[in-house]
């Protein structure tokens, strides 16, 4: 996973990065690893102040950067298209879950330019088969 900055998940903007910052979380990567349990995610929560349920949608999404080719953009439009974690994302039908991204960017939000082919999208699920499931509930 190229490690992103903690800002590049969306939804954590300037207070929710310093926040986290203050706490030790720099990187996606570092989020995943300190959120990825019900345990980590309480202590981020009682350390930083953010809501656990927040913490557990970004943990989500950083679960997802795990997958070569998806970064912010992609992973929110997975996630609007109901695919929130790679334990998904590896139960999923390339070419339904291709077909419901375009579903997903059309309508009303357009969340990226260019919807990714069945074959990039056949990649990411098959990578995910290939991953150990990082996130606990």
């Amino acid at each position: 996973m190229v490690d992103y900055r903690i800002s590049e998940i969306e939804g954590i903007g300037a207070v929710y990065a310093a926040k986290l910052r203050d706490v030790g979380i720099m990187t996606v990567g570092g989020l995943l690893e300190k959120g990825k349990t019900a345990k980590g995610r309480r202590d981020l929560s009682k350390l930083s102040g953010i809501d656990a349920r927040l913490i557990l949608k970004w943990v989500n999404m950083s679960d997802l950067f795990r997958v070569s080719g998806i970064g912010k953009q992609y992973a929110e439009l997975l996630k609007a298209a109901g695919v929130d974690t790679v334990k998904e994302l590896r139960n999923r039908n390339p070419r339904n879950l291709q077909e419901k991204l375009k579903e997903t960017n059309g309508s009303g939000r357009q969340l990226v330019r260019s919807i990714p082919g069945v074959k990039v999208v056949e990649a990411w699920v098959n990578a995910a088969k290939k991953m150990k499931p990082e996130v606990t509930h």
